[in-house]
């Protein structure tokens, strides 16, 4: 297949299956798939599914589109029927379990609406005032974050957040007492130490690290995901074979010293294997005009 027709056919299918949020970086859906959109309205209103996941498989030349359990009978059929009208260029394939946000059963941080999630990473501004990032739909409902379950530590105040389309948000340190070191945890009694951000790329290895599961490592198997959570569907994603599991939304995918990305959700676990998506840490730090350290 031409290059030209095979592109004409992932926007094709990026149209069919996807409603795209607007446009905050090049790695989001462009102007081609949006007038894509409005000619197929029908068609995208018929095939977005909650449980679903795409993104573009570079090696393979095809798109790959991932469906979860909770994915079965009419809406099934319709995923399928839908994705058999772009042939060969399009597979489709379960994944174990089911595609969700992680916020329950974190360790790191604990806000006042009651949610626990994962620092991502400690950022600040150019006037030196203190910010630490998380995951967006941890930040849904939650104004006030603390360091200790008991909420007795006070970290600060949600200042920023942007989910779905997105999922990042930047909580700026009320605390001026309390460490704000620029690493990242292993849990081992050892840290590392973050001096910039990255993109990711295909191929890349990378390592997370939560309270959870301590440090998992694996590689960037995609990038410009999208998946379609209960909550909302979240565009421009990293995609990993890194395992995750409930609990560690927001923790912090690096490469090195470099940071990559935040933890938004996946499907499996760390027992079997899974599949995780990551936020792009440059797109959030440019959002906030913000900078790891």
């Amino acid at each position: 297949m031409k290059l030209i027709g095979y592109l004409a056919t992932v926007a094709l299918f990026a149209a069919a299956f996807l409603t795209p949020a607007s446009p905050v970086s090049a790695a989001k859906p462009g102007s081609a798939v949006d007038a894509l959109v409005a000619s197929l309205g029908d068609l995208n209103r018929e095939a977005r599914i909650s449980g679903t996941a795409w993104a573009v498989d570079v090696p393979a030349n095809q798109v790959v589109v991932s469906y979860d359990d909770t994915v079965t009978g009419a809406n099934l059929a319709q995923l399928r029927s839908v994705a058999a009208r772009f042939g060969d260029v399009v597979r489709t394939e379960r994944v174990a379990g089911s595609l969700r946000t992680h916020v329950s059963g974190g360790q790191n941080i604990y806000s006042s609406g009651g949610g626990r999630c994962v620092l991502s990473f400690n950022v600040r501004d150019s006037a030196s005032v203190y910010y630490f990032m998380i995951a967006g739909h941890c930040a849904s409902g939650s104004t006030t974050w603390y360091a200790d379950p008991g909420l007795t530590v006070p970290l600060g105040s949600t200042s920023g957040s942007s989910f779905p389309g997105n999922d990042f948000a930047i909580v700026r340190y009320t605390n001026t007492t309390i460490a704000k070191p620029g690493n990242v945890y292993l849990h081992n009694g050892t840290y590392r130490d973050i001096t910039s951000a990255g993109n990711g790329y295909v191929g890349q290895s990378v390592c997370k690290s939560s309270p959870v599961t301590g440090v998992r490592c694996g590689s960037i198997t995609a990038l410009n995901a999208t998946v379609s959570f209960p909550q909302g569907t979240v565009y421009g994603l990293i995609r990993t074979n890194v395992c995750s599991e409930p609990g560690e939304s927001g923790a912090p995918l690096f490469a090195g010293t470099v940071a990559i990305g935040i933890l938004v959700g996946g499907s499996g676990n760390c027992a079997s294997g899974g599949t995780s998506y990551f936020q792009p840490i440059t797109e959030a730090l440019a959002t906030y005009q913000v900078a790891v350290y």
